[in-house]
């Protein structure tokens, strides 16, 4: 079984802009039921179907399978919830560690969170000084609830 181990995080300034190159993913959610989440996406010109488990702490089982684009934009346009989830994720590489940081696009635009995924959750990190909060319990910022409650739907003082 596959297990991703992510904590995510609030971005903050823009020192990391200059770090890492973006691509532009777009992403929607097939259904989020019962502990589990099935995702599709493109992410450049690459299509992809993703299966996630129950969230236990940091962890959860993850499969992920290159699916052809075309699929990929039809699964899209005919089978996800609104809105999909649009975003420029930049990767950069620090030490031996890859962050994840995704500006958000569409109705999700002004959030900027960053993940790593670690191998093992008691893992020690050193972070950046462009993080800021931690957010990894904080189901509202998963991307499967942000389909279906925008960051631009929130309040000031949930955007804090």
């Amino acid at each position: 079984m596959a297990i991703e181990i992510e904590r995510k995080f609030l971005v903050k300034g823009n020192e990391w802009r200059s770090l890492g190159s973006g691509q532009v993913y777009r992403q929607g959610y097939i259904t989020t039921v019962n502990n589990t989440t099935v995702r599709v996406r493109i992410a450049g010109d690459r299509g992809y179907l993703t299966i996630k488990g129950k969230t236990d702490g940091i962890a959860r089982s993850e499969f992920e399978y290159p699916i052809p684009i075309e699929d990929a934009q039809i699964m899209l346009d005919t089978l996800c919830d609104r809105p999909l989830i649009e975003k420029i994720r930049h990767k950069i590489q620090l030490d031996d560690l890859v962050w994840e940081v995704d500006e958000f696009l569409g109705e999700n635009e002004g959030l900027i969170m960053a993940e790593v995924e670690l191998d093992d959750a008691n893992r020690t990190i050193e972070l950046p000084d462009w993080i800021d909060k931690e957010v990894s319990g904080d189901r509202k910022y998963y991307n499967s609830n942000l389909a279906k409650y925008p960051y631009q739907q929130w309040k000031d003082f949930e955007k804090q």
